[in-house]
Protein backbone atom coordinates (compact mmCIF):
# COMPACT_ATOMS: atom_id res chain seq x y z
CA UNK A 1 0.00 0.00 0.00
CA UNK A 2 2.43 2.60 1.18
CA UNK A 3 0.53 5.56 1.08
CA UNK A 4 -0.48 8.23 3.45
CA UNK A 5 -3.04 7.12 5.89
CA UNK A 6 -5.01 8.57 9.04
CA UNK A 7 -7.09 6.42 11.87
CA UNK A 8 -8.76 8.24 14.66
CA UNK A 9 -11.23 6.97 17.83
CA UNK A 10 -13.60 8.50 19.65
CA UNK A 11 -13.60 6.05 22.26
CA UNK A 12 -14.65 2.13 23.25
CA UNK A 13 -17.59 1.57 25.11
CA UNK A 14 -21.38 1.56 25.20
CA UNK A 15 -23.84 2.49 22.16
CA UNK A 16 -23.28 6.35 21.90
CA UNK A 17 -27.70 7.94 22.23
CA UNK A 18 -26.36 9.99 18.61
CA UNK A 19 -24.40 7.54 16.70
CA UNK A 20 -24.81 10.24 14.05
CA UNK A 21 -23.08 13.16 15.83
CA UNK A 22 -20.08 10.87 16.70
CA UNK A 23 -19.73 10.18 13.07
CA UNK A 24 -19.63 13.63 12.40
CA UNK A 25 -17.11 14.45 15.00
CA UNK A 26 -14.44 11.80 13.69
CA UNK A 27 -14.59 12.80 9.95
CA UNK A 28 -14.16 16.06 10.87
CA UNK A 29 -10.96 15.14 12.42
CA UNK A 30 -10.01 12.94 10.07
CA UNK A 31 -10.65 15.67 7.37
CA UNK A 32 -7.87 17.98 9.34
CA UNK A 33 -5.47 14.82 9.88
CA UNK A 34 -5.14 14.23 6.42
CA UNK A 35 -5.13 18.09 5.40
CA UNK A 36 -1.79 18.08 6.17
CA UNK A 37 -0.81 14.59 4.87
CA UNK A 38 -1.81 15.64 1.46
CA UNK A 39 0.20 18.74 1.92
CA UNK A 40 2.97 16.67 2.50
CA UNK A 41 3.07 17.28 6.31
CA UNK A 42 4.27 14.99 9.17
CA UNK A 43 2.56 12.11 10.51
CA UNK A 44 3.16 14.15 14.34
CA UNK A 45 1.20 17.08 12.72
CA UNK A 46 -1.76 15.15 11.52
CA UNK A 47 -1.92 13.62 14.59
CA UNK A 48 -2.18 16.78 16.68
CA UNK A 49 -4.45 18.23 14.08
CA UNK A 50 -6.48 15.82 14.44
CA UNK A 51 -6.60 15.57 18.48
CA UNK A 52 -7.22 19.37 18.84
CA UNK A 53 -10.94 18.61 16.76
CA UNK A 54 -11.39 16.12 19.32
CA UNK A 55 -10.35 17.93 22.41
CA UNK A 56 -12.81 21.13 20.66
CA UNK A 57 -16.12 18.96 20.52
CA UNK A 58 -17.66 18.26 23.62
CA UNK A 59 -19.27 15.38 22.70
CA UNK A 60 -16.01 13.70 23.22
CA UNK A 61 -14.02 12.92 26.42
CA UNK A 62 -10.93 14.89 26.15
CA UNK A 63 -10.64 19.03 26.44
CA UNK A 64 -14.58 20.57 26.65
CA UNK A 65 -16.62 18.03 27.45
CA UNK A 66 -14.39 15.75 29.36
CA UNK A 67 -15.22 13.26 32.04
CA UNK A 68 -15.55 14.76 36.14
CA UNK A 69 -13.86 13.81 39.02
CA UNK A 70 -15.09 13.11 42.21
CA UNK A 71 -15.12 16.55 42.96
CA UNK A 72 -16.72 17.99 39.77
CA UNK A 73 -13.24 19.29 38.36
CA UNK A 74 -11.72 18.77 35.05
CA UNK A 75 -8.49 16.52 35.06
CA UNK A 76 -6.51 16.06 31.60
CA UNK A 77 -4.35 13.72 30.18
CA UNK A 78 -2.32 13.48 26.37
CA UNK A 79 0.55 12.33 24.90
CA UNK A 80 1.62 11.50 21.15
CA UNK A 81 4.71 9.42 19.86
CA UNK A 82 7.13 9.64 16.93
CA UNK A 83 7.75 6.46 15.15
CA UNK A 84 11.10 8.24 13.25
CA UNK A 85 12.78 9.06 16.70
CA UNK A 86 10.57 7.09 19.72
CA UNK A 87 10.46 10.74 21.02
CA UNK A 88 7.31 11.45 23.33
CA UNK A 89 5.99 13.65 25.21
CA UNK A 90 3.02 13.60 27.43
CA UNK A 91 0.82 15.43 30.21
CA UNK A 92 -1.20 14.26 33.01
CA UNK A 93 -3.92 15.89 35.16
CA UNK A 94 -3.67 19.06 33.75
CA UNK A 95 -6.34 21.93 34.36
CA UNK A 96 -7.13 24.51 32.18
CA UNK A 97 -4.86 23.46 29.19
CA UNK A 98 -7.29 23.96 26.16
CA UNK A 99 -5.83 21.36 24.27
CA UNK A 100 -3.41 19.23 26.18
CA UNK A 101 -1.93 17.65 22.98
CA UNK A 102 -0.07 20.40 22.19
CA UNK A 103 1.07 20.25 25.84
CA UNK A 104 2.08 16.99 25.34
CA UNK A 105 3.87 17.62 22.01
CA UNK A 106 5.61 20.98 23.68
CA UNK A 107 7.15 18.37 26.22
CA UNK A 108 8.30 16.39 23.60
CA UNK A 109 9.91 19.01 21.57
CA UNK A 110 12.03 20.21 24.19
CA UNK A 111 13.16 16.81 24.87
CA UNK A 112 14.17 16.80 28.58
CA UNK A 113 11.25 14.88 29.89
CA UNK A 114 8.95 12.44 28.55
CA UNK A 115 6.00 13.01 30.88
CA UNK A 116 5.20 16.02 33.21
CA UNK A 117 2.27 16.11 36.08
CA UNK A 118 -0.11 18.42 37.38
CA UNK A 119 0.64 21.86 38.08
CA UNK A 120 4.63 21.87 36.91
CA UNK A 121 2.58 20.29 33.30
CA UNK A 122 0.52 23.53 33.72
CA UNK A 123 2.82 25.85 34.24
CA UNK A 124 5.44 24.62 31.66
CA UNK A 125 2.65 24.56 29.05
CA UNK A 126 1.78 28.49 30.09
CA UNK A 127 5.65 29.33 29.02
CA UNK A 128 5.25 27.28 25.90
CA UNK A 129 2.55 29.90 25.07
CA UNK A 130 -0.56 27.20 24.75
CA UNK A 131 -4.38 28.63 25.02
CA UNK A 132 -6.16 28.63 28.09
CA UNK A 133 -9.42 28.75 29.45
CA UNK A 134 -11.77 28.66 32.40
CA UNK A 135 -12.96 25.98 34.19
CA UNK A 136 -16.53 26.74 33.00
CA UNK A 137 -15.47 26.33 29.24
CA UNK A 138 -14.28 22.33 29.77
CA UNK A 139 -17.74 20.86 32.09
CA UNK A 140 -20.32 20.32 30.17
CA UNK A 141 -24.04 19.96 31.70
CA UNK A 142 -23.74 16.33 30.12
CA UNK A 143 -21.43 15.64 32.37
CA UNK A 144 -22.71 17.26 35.80
CA UNK A 145 -25.77 14.70 34.88
CA UNK A 146 -23.94 11.90 34.26
CA UNK A 147 -21.31 12.52 37.78
CA UNK A 148 -24.83 13.10 39.92
CA UNK A 149 -26.68 9.86 38.55
CA UNK A 150 -29.79 12.39 37.02
CA UNK A 151 -29.87 9.85 33.87
CA UNK A 152 -26.77 11.52 32.03
CA UNK A 153 -24.70 9.54 29.22
CA UNK A 154 -21.94 10.72 30.19
CA UNK A 155 -18.86 11.14 27.25
CA UNK A 156 -18.06 8.46 25.08
CA UNK A 157 -14.66 8.03 25.44
CA UNK A 158 -11.17 8.46 25.18
CA UNK A 159 -9.63 9.64 22.03
CA UNK A 160 -6.27 8.94 19.52
CA UNK A 161 -5.06 9.44 16.23
CA UNK A 162 -2.69 7.10 14.48
CA UNK A 163 -1.12 8.53 10.82
CA UNK A 164 1.30 7.65 8.20
CA UNK A 165 2.54 10.56 6.02
CA UNK A 166 4.19 10.40 2.87
CA UNK A 167 7.61 9.86 4.05
CA UNK A 168 6.45 6.60 5.26
CA UNK A 169 6.87 8.01 9.57
CA UNK A 170 4.38 7.24 11.79
CA UNK A 171 3.13 8.64 14.66
CA UNK A 172 0.37 8.40 17.17
CA UNK A 173 -1.58 10.26 20.06
CA UNK A 174 -4.22 9.99 22.63
CA UNK A 175 -5.86 12.43 24.53
CA UNK A 176 -8.80 11.88 27.45
CA UNK A 177 -10.59 12.85 30.43
CA UNK A 178 -10.54 9.87 32.32
CA UNK A 179 -13.11 8.17 34.23
CA UNK A 180 -16.09 10.08 35.62
CA UNK A 181 -15.97 10.38 39.17
CA UNK A 182 -12.48 9.62 39.36
CA UNK A 183 -10.31 10.35 42.02
CA UNK A 184 -8.19 13.54 42.09
CA UNK A 185 -4.88 12.91 40.14
CA UNK A 186 -5.57 9.55 38.64
CA UNK A 187 -4.00 8.77 36.05
CA UNK A 188 -5.08 6.13 33.00
CA UNK A 189 -3.22 4.69 29.93
CA UNK A 190 -3.41 7.09 27.50
CA UNK A 191 -0.43 9.57 28.81
CA UNK A 192 1.50 6.25 29.58
CA UNK A 193 3.67 5.76 26.23
CA UNK A 194 3.72 1.76 25.66
CA UNK A 195 0.04 1.83 27.66
CA UNK A 196 -2.48 3.79 25.64
CA UNK A 197 0.11 5.71 22.59
CA UNK A 198 2.58 4.09 20.96
CA UNK A 199 4.80 4.40 17.28
CA UNK A 200 7.81 2.87 15.82
CA UNK A 201 8.32 3.74 12.08
CA UNK A 202 9.08 -0.16 11.52
CA UNK A 203 6.23 -1.68 13.13
CA UNK A 204 3.31 0.17 13.61
CA UNK A 205 1.56 2.89 15.51
CA UNK A 206 -1.18 2.94 18.22
CA UNK A 207 -3.75 4.56 20.30
CA UNK A 208 -5.62 2.39 22.65
CA UNK A 209 -9.01 3.41 24.27
CA UNK A 210 -11.00 1.64 27.08
CA UNK A 211 -10.46 0.67 31.14
CA UNK A 212 -7.59 2.29 31.63
CA UNK A 213 -6.25 0.49 34.36
CA UNK A 214 -6.59 -2.78 32.44
CA UNK A 215 -5.06 -0.84 29.62
CA UNK A 216 -1.86 -0.30 31.75
CA UNK A 217 -1.40 -3.77 32.81
CA UNK A 218 -1.50 -5.31 29.29
CA UNK A 219 0.87 -2.43 27.95
CA UNK A 220 -1.58 -2.75 25.29
CA UNK A 221 -0.54 -0.23 22.61
CA UNK A 222 2.97 -1.86 23.01
CA UNK A 223 1.60 -5.57 22.80
CA UNK A 224 0.57 -4.89 19.31
CA UNK A 225 4.27 -3.88 18.31
CA UNK A 226 5.86 -7.07 20.11
CA UNK A 227 3.51 -9.48 18.13
CA UNK A 228 4.13 -7.77 14.73
CA UNK A 229 7.76 -7.30 15.43
CA UNK A 230 8.38 -10.52 17.96
CA UNK A 231 5.83 -13.12 16.48
CA UNK A 232 5.83 -11.67 13.08
CA UNK A 233 1.87 -11.18 12.59
CA UNK A 234 0.13 -9.38 10.61
CA UNK A 235 -1.12 -5.80 11.70
CA UNK A 236 -5.04 -6.95 11.79
CA UNK A 237 -3.86 -10.48 13.71
CA UNK A 238 -1.81 -8.57 16.21
CA UNK A 239 -4.47 -6.12 17.07
CA UNK A 240 -6.84 -9.05 17.21
CA UNK A 241 -4.65 -11.12 19.71
CA UNK A 242 -4.06 -7.66 21.53
CA UNK A 243 -7.50 -7.52 22.16
CA UNK A 244 -8.80 -10.35 22.79
CA UNK A 245 -5.74 -10.55 25.74
CA UNK A 246 -7.26 -7.80 27.33
CA UNK A 247 -10.63 -9.09 26.96
CA UNK A 248 -9.03 -12.51 28.99
CA UNK A 249 -9.48 -9.85 32.00
CA UNK A 250 -12.99 -9.23 31.17
CA UNK A 251 -12.41 -5.98 30.70
CA UNK A 252 -14.33 -4.15 27.34
CA UNK A 253 -11.09 -1.87 24.93
CA UNK A 254 -9.93 -1.10 21.58
CA UNK A 255 -7.39 0.47 19.53
CA UNK A 256 -6.62 1.87 16.59
CA UNK A 257 -3.54 1.27 14.19
CA UNK A 258 -1.56 1.99 10.96
CA UNK A 259 1.90 -0.13 10.02
CA UNK A 260 4.61 0.70 8.62
CA UNK A 261 2.93 0.39 5.04
CA UNK A 262 -0.01 1.86 5.61
CA UNK A 263 -2.36 -0.28 6.10
CA UNK A 264 -5.01 0.23 8.87
CA UNK A 265 -6.86 -1.71 11.81
CA UNK A 266 -9.34 -0.87 14.01
CA UNK A 267 -9.92 -3.39 16.43
CA UNK A 268 -12.70 -3.37 19.89
CA UNK A 269 -14.60 -5.93 22.13
CA UNK A 270 -17.07 -3.18 23.80
CA UNK A 271 -20.85 -2.34 22.17
CA UNK A 272 -19.31 -0.06 20.30
CA UNK A 273 -16.02 2.62 18.94
CA UNK A 274 -16.55 5.62 17.24
CA UNK A 275 -14.07 5.55 14.47
CA UNK A 276 -13.16 7.34 11.16
CA UNK A 277 -10.17 7.26 8.83
CA UNK A 278 -8.99 7.83 5.30
CA UNK A 279 -6.31 6.02 3.16
CA UNK A 280 -4.19 7.43 0.27
CA UNK A 281 -7.09 9.83 -1.63
CA UNK A 282 -9.96 7.64 -0.98
CA UNK A 283 -13.11 8.56 0.98
CA UNK A 284 -13.26 9.60 4.84
CA UNK A 285 -15.24 6.32 5.93
CA UNK A 286 -16.53 6.60 9.59
CA UNK A 287 -18.37 3.56 11.63
CA UNK A 288 -19.57 3.09 15.16
CA UNK A 289 -20.88 -0.42 16.01
CA UNK A 290 -19.10 -3.71 15.37
CA UNK A 291 -19.19 -5.18 11.58
CA UNK A 292 -19.34 -1.25 10.07
CA UNK A 293 -16.76 -0.16 7.70
CA UNK A 294 -15.12 -3.75 7.28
Amino acid sequence: MDEIAIVVHGGAGGVPHDPERMRSGAASAVEAGHAVLAAGGSALDAVEAAIVVLEDDPEFNAGRGAALTEYGRVELDASVMDGTSRAAGAVAAVRGVRNPVRAARAVMTEGRHVLLVGQPAIDFAATAGLDFESEIYFVTERERRALTGQNGVGARGTVGAVARDAAGRLAAATSTGGVAGQRLGRVGDSPLIGAGTWADDGTVAVSCTGHGESIIRAALAHEVDALIRHRGLGLKEACAVAIEGLGRWGEDGGLIAVSSHGEVCATFNSPAMTRGWRVGDGPVSTAVMPGEGG
